[in-house]
């Protein structure tokens, strides 16, 4: 029987990076101490005021359809912390709620570029941003995220691979995986891009709130003239340890907002009230636990860096936010994959290689700062001793 050509445009390298992590998981099935920094699930629980309220929820018999891209409240609630977080103004009429960030990624991409039309992402990106953009029948075209400029976005770069078949230009800040967070200058340098060649932008701001050493977040849409021509993509997942729950939004045009209500009534018919309904609480409280966890994510990076400050055979990126860090291993003379591969069988820690984050990512691995403090210390003593048994 013939399948459609989606299927294998959605099976790419992005898809297979995940393969070292499912390893990992096999090693801990057969019994086999692993540390597993392959994936970025927050170690921390959901706020219980969150729980609880979904909680009464579903005991209440709010488990009917409901609204197919948010209900009023949760618009409302997104609204406001929008305003507050960012200083943009919207409405209910620029919100659509989605089945988290990757959702509202999906959904944005679909919404804006076709067959024929190209994206550019800057490289390294996130392992599903290939298939997103694939998926609509658009080609992904690199950038480059270059190391020796802290993996920071340079805009001359993004203008030297726009083409007449531009359509739009995707970003991530702060960043996974290099932790990278761009500044008002960055964003200004790419907003006047984007205005003069009329470009989209799609902006992944799912890791807003956890930003190190007291940096500001600047959201792209509040820089003038680019309102009407970004949607900005978040979600509860890593702010407030929501990953399985499954709630993000996408914030945009009226126009584009109305297009994402087609696109959601064609493939979810609508994220589960009771969720919505503890979202909503989500952002009416004021959880402590949220600046806990961002604190947590800094120590532990600065754990790292200086657990491994002094190995010769790899260097680690101090990342400005987000809950990753790269580690640049191309002094210990290995490919990222095989390093990663090695790593796991020879010491039990599973980090992903930079290859499957495209060719920028190369010569690195990503280590996640998900794991508890004790679990990511035992695995920085393992990568110590992993890289100086090489010199032997």
């Amino acid at each position: 029987m013939r399948y459609a050509a989606i299927v294998d445009r959605l099976a790419n390298e992005g898809a297979r990076a995940w393969d070292i992590h499912d390893r990992a998981l096999a090693h801990r099935e057969r019994g086999r101490d692993v540390v597993v920094l392959s994936i970025g699930d927050p170690d921390f629980d959901t706020p219980r005021g969150v729980v609880d309220a979904m909680i009464e929820r579903v005991r209440g018999g709010d488990t009917h359809y409901g609204w197919i891209d948010g209900g009023p409240d949760l618009k409302a609630a997104i609204a406001a912390y929008r305003e507050r977080h960012s200083g943009q103004r919207v409405g209910p009429e620029n919100i659509s709620v989605t089945l988290g960030a990757q959702g509202g990624l999906y959904g944005a991409a679909m919404c804006v570029a076709q067959r024929g039309d190209e994206v550019i992402v800057p490289q390294p990106a996130y392992v599903t941003y290939e298939s997103v953009v694939r998926a609509t029948g658009a080609t992904m075209v690199d950038a480059p995220l270059r190391a020796e400029r802290g993996f920071h976005l340079d805009a001359a770069d993004i203008e030297a691979a726009v083409t007449p078949a531009t359509r739009a230009v995707m970003i991530n800040t702060p960043h996974n995986p290099t932790g990278a967070a761009y500044g008002r200058g960055d964003l200004l340098a790419l907003a006047e891009v984007c205005k003069a060649h009329d470009l989209w932008l799609i902006s992944d701001e799912v890791y807003s709130r956890t930003l190190f050493d007291a940096r500001e977040h600047v959201s792209p849409a509040t820089l003038p003239g680019m309102a009407e021509r970004t949607v900005a993509v978040d979600s509860l997942s890593k702010s407030h340890a929501m990953t399985g729950w499954r709630v993000g939004w996408t914030v945009g045009p009226e126009a584009f907002t109305r297009h994402m209500y087609h696109l959601g009534l064609a493939l979810h018919y609508g994220p589960p009230t009771f969720i919505q309904s503890a979202a909503a609480a989500a952002f009416a409280g004021d959880f402590p636990e949220v600046d806990a966890m961002r604190a947590r994510y800094e120590a532990r990076r600065d754990l790292v860096r200086e657990a491994l400050a002094g190995n010769r055979r790899l260097r680690v990126v101090k990342p400005e936010g987000a809950c990753f860090m790269m580690l640049d291993i191309r002094p210990s003379g290995l490919s990222s994959h095989d390093f990663s591969h090695r790593l796991l069988e020879d010491a039990g820690v599973s980090l992903l290689a930079g290859e499957g984050f495209g060719a920028g990512g190369a010569g690195f691995v990503r280590l996640s700062l998900t794991a508890s403090d004790a679990d990511l210390a035992e695995a920085v003593r393992r990568i110590d001793r992993f890289t100086r048994a090489l010199d032997a």
